[in-house]
């Protein structure tokens, strides 16, 4: 078994395709596929599940990536620190519910780095795409919450996907909506107050289980739904038809505009939102900062009981701590 062996497994399994795969890793095909049996051989393993319309990562697949992409990690590590290499761009990705303080904290990371040098990613996505993308190291961060109700499932998922979570700050439910809404002046809201207008939803897909909504409350009964894909969808339906949507009360003007507002709902439920990346690897100098800008946001939350710690766990407990305090930006 050899480092390039893991890269080449890693890319595959990034591209799902053994033919894309040999075209980003410039070799041949075959010569790409006879390197995979080797290895399986030699691991007494199947890596991949082959089909006619490309390559699947089986189980074993990835448990075996896990423990590859930590080893790379490492290696490369050792290579930034030891070895002279050409000047190539340094990649950094994030994956994200559809948050718009994580793509403000990313434009706020962004703007301190040459982009000559740099190539960034961010994808606001289902919740199921944030944990794929970065088990599969297509970003390097994943911003999600966890919640009494979807941490047992959510963290077993992380923990088989090699993963783990690490809480930045906690938040009472909020109802986001257009502020000529006509429950838009009341000082909070009950989930009954709202029946009569639809709730947005984001579009789950496949993986459309209560458990990975982005939203809380999602076994509630409500009267009426739409379900949205994007989050600018979901603001123009706050004005068309007087939507509303549960979130954290974090809300970007500089993104979103002015237009829309956060009433506080009458609810003991709590938001644990967080960041999730790959076990033993280290986030790097990017991403150590980026996660910092993001707990600032903690700084913006007001909670029902004050309580703005933040807990760090690889398990998805919610034990609270006392926030750490943040490098100097």
């Amino acid at each position: 078994m050899t480092l390039q062996q893991l890269r080449y497994a890693i890319t595959i399994a990034q591209s799902k395709s053994m033919n894309e795969a040999a075209k980003s890793l410039y070799i041949s095909q075959p010569s790409l596929s006879s390197s995979m049996k080797e290895l399986e051989r030699e691991l007494r393993i199947s890596i991949f599940q082959r089909t006619s319309k490309g390559v699947n990562v089986t189980p074993e697949g990835v448990e075996f990536l896990g423990y590859a992409r930590s080893v790379i990690g490492q290696a490369d590590l050792l290579e930034d620190r030891y070895m002279e290499k050409p000047t190539v761009k340094k990649h950094f990705g994030v994956s994200t519910q559809h948050y718009s303080f994580a793509v403000e904290a990313f434009v706020s990371m962004m703007g301190r780095f040459d982009m000559n040098e740099y190539e960034f990613a961010i994808r606001e996505t289902r919740t199921a795409d944030v944990i794929g993308d970065v088990s599969l190291g297509k970003s390097d961060v994943g911003v999600l919450y966890l919640n009494d109700f979807n941490r047992t499932v959510l963290t077993k998922i992380l923990r088989d996907n090699g993963l783990m979570f690490k809480e930045l700050f906690v938040c009472d439910a909020y109802v986001y909506m257009w502020k000529k809404h006509p429950l838009s002046k009341r000082d909070s809201l009950s989930m009954e107050d709202l029946d009569d207008y639809p709730c947005l939803c984001f579009e789950q897909g496949e993986n459309n289980s209560f458990y990975f909504a982005e939203e809380i409350l999602s076994t509630y009964d409500y009267k009426k739904t739409i379900h949205a894909c994007d989050r600018a969808t979901m603001l123009n339906l706050m004005k068309g038809v007087n939507g509303y949507t549960l979130c954290s009360g974090i809300i970007s003007e500089s993104l979103n505009g002015d237009d829309y507002i956060c009433v506080p709902l009458e609810s003991s439920e709590k938001m644990h939102v967080g960041y999730i990346s790959r076990k033993g690897v280290p986030l790097g100098s990017i991403g150590e900062l980026y996660v910092n800008i993001l707990a600032q946001y903690s700084g913006n939350v007001i909670g029902k009981n004050g309580d703005t710690a933040a807990a760090d766990t690889e398990d998805g407990g919610m034990e609270n701590k006392e926030p750490q305090s943040g490098k100097d930006l």
